[in-house]
């Protein structure tokens, strides 16, 4: 599972890995439309005024999973 980040007009791809979901605990199985939900609300916030999740640490805006 790939991140899409729009960072200053290019979009990226971040691997999801071990260090992302470290402090996730998962009870159930989930598919990967439920993980990507689940990474957007742990990494980051909405701007209303942008209509946007920006990343929690400055690296863009949240666009979305790929699902691998």
């Amino acid at each position: 599972m790939d991140l899409i980040i729009l960072n200053d007009g290019l979009y990226q791809l971040i691997p999801v890995t071990t260090e992302i979901l470290k402090d996730i605990m998962l009870v159930a199985q989930v598919n990967c439309f439920e993980l990507c939900d689940i990474l957007r609300i742990k990494l980051t916030t909405y701007a209303e005024s942008i209509n946007a999740h920006m990343m929690n640490d400055g690296s863009g805006d949240f666009y979305g999973c790929i699902c691998n």
